[in-house]
């Protein structure tokens, strides 16, 4: 019976350091109620200039027209579509590992899921730039919000392009809602720290009154639990959605039922790894290796690589669906993607994102930081390419061989991407000063001094 209670108290894997409830306070508030340092400061100047870049490339395009992007004849869509996908995607990690994996009571989700769900709204507010400065005439872009088409003339609702407005907003509202619900607890204890007027003020404000009581618990654990369910599904829809602005188009190279599938792995792929690159930097900075620690780090890098897997399948069905189809136009979009005029697009492509995860089905590489930080970066890089050679490579060469063209960027379309990291950076900097990247209410409910049973060091 005694061994039992031991088991029963031992200390989780998941937190090292043998922390108390006061301790992982302490470290996880340490950020936000220290002056930031200098290197804070620097950061934070240079990517607010990146945002004073993307308004300038943006007040350039509204003021001379689309004609300063890369587009032409017959590849109409460019830089836009592209980043707007990439940016889609990496904001789907942080509702997977907050949703999902708090329905499946994965308790290693407790210690990143703040730092991943603050990286979803920042990558969906980039991504939803694009589909507002795409539109060509930029000051019609309300056409994409829902009002009421009696005229029978905007918005078109049969268009993907609207159906993205309606996936992606929706998205955002939920895991902003999410977001914040599962801060109150931890505003809380921020404003019950502060020391001076103004924070005990605006936190106090946003924690809306929350005291610990019981009654208060018991309201947040059934708000959060049903944002959770509605957040699950939309984790599946907001990408199949997107991949519908290819899919539904008779275009070959898009026009496949894979799409949907597809895509979602792929936006849980490129997320996950952007989550790692910025963890395994943070946790580095803010002392936090004993609540995010390897095991954390291992189990996203198990989803790299399952996710990794499933895109790699994905590529190897493409080309056998368009061989084995018979279509002659088929056949020869796959061909031409991977030994067509975009063929170095391609095959960076494949080695980022199914060769490097490869990597991961050895423990020693999946434990080790150097590796997974330059993995992570890599498949980044290679989901960048994957929406590149779906977009381009499937419009440069069209039915027509007398229609067919090449498409390079313009500084204009470079500038805006590099921008919107500037925008996403900033946001990000502004997160980690002032507000807990770690969701301290939700660590302290795995901890030893969680369980009723805990009698201090005496077991």
């Amino acid at each position: 019976m005694d061994t039992t209670n031991k088991m029963d108290v031992k200390r989780p894997e998941l937190i090292q350091g043998n922390m108390s409830f006061e301790q992982l306070t302490d470290v996880v508030c340490k950020p936000v109620e220290d002056k930031a340092p200098k290197m804070w400061f620097i950061l934070m100047a240079g990517f607010s200039s990146l945002i004073c870049l993307l308004l300038a490339m943006i007040g350039y395009l509204v003021w001379d027209g689309v004609g300063v992007w890369g587009l032409n004849q017959p590849v109409g869509w460019g830089f836009a579509i592209v980043n707007f996908v990439f940016w889609v995607g990496i904001g789907h990690a942080g509702t997977l590992i907050s949703a999902i994996l708090f329905l499946f009571r994965q308790n290693w989700r407790t210690s990143i899921n703040r730092f991943a769900e603050a990286m979803t709204i920042f990558a969906v507010i980039c991504a939803l730039i694009f589909p507002g400065i795409h539109v060509g005439r930029i000051w019609l872009a309300y056409y994409m919000f829902p009002i009421p088409n009696s005229m029978a003339m905007w918005p078109n609702f049969s268009s993907p392009l609207l159906w993205d407005v309606f996936a992606v907003s929706t998205y955002f509202t939920v895991s902003l809602l999410f977001w914040y619900v599962g801060l109150i607890p931890d505003l809380a204890t921020l404003r019950d720290r502060s020391k001076t007027k103004v924070k005990r003020i605006v936190y106090g404000l946003f924690a809306l009154g929350w005291r610990g009581a019981n009654r208060h618990w018991q309201n947040y654990e059934r708000a959060y639990l049903i944002l959770a369910a509605i957040a699950t599904p939309l984790v599946l829809s907001v990408h199949s959605i997107v991949s519908f602005d290819f899919a539904v188009s008779q275009l070959p190279g898009w026009h496949t039922t894979i799409f949907p599938p597809y895509f979602v792995a792929g936006a849980i792929f490129s997320g996950f790894a952007m989550v790692l690159t910025l963890l395994i930097i943070a946790r580095e900075i803010f002392g936090m290796k004993n609540i995010v620690t390897i095991r954390h780090l291992e189990n996203m890098n198990k989803f790299i690589l399952a996710t990794g897997t499933m895109v790699g399948y994905a590529y190897a069905m493409e080309f056998f669906i368009a061989w084995y189809s018979g279509n002659p136009y088929e056949s020869f979009a796959f061909v031409n993607r991977a030994f067509g005029p975009y063929w170095w697009a391609y095959w960076i492509m494949v080695s980022c994102n199914v060769i490097s995860p490869q990597f991961f089905w050895f423990k020693k590489l999946r434990t080790s930081i150097p590796v997974m930080f330059v993995i992570s970066i890599f498949v980044n890089i290679g989901m960048w390419f994957e929406r590149f050679v779906i977009t381009v490579t499937s419009l440069h060469r069209d039915f027509l061989p007398s229609s067919w063209g090449y498409y390079s960027p313009t500084y204009v379309d470079v500038l805006t991407f590099v921008g919107s990291f500037g925008l996403f950076f900033t946001l990000f900097l502004l997160f980690l000063k002032y507000l807990p990247m770690i969701a301290i209410a939700e660590v302290k409910m795995i901890l030893p001094e969680a369980n009723p049973h805990h009698h201090g060091d005496e077991h």
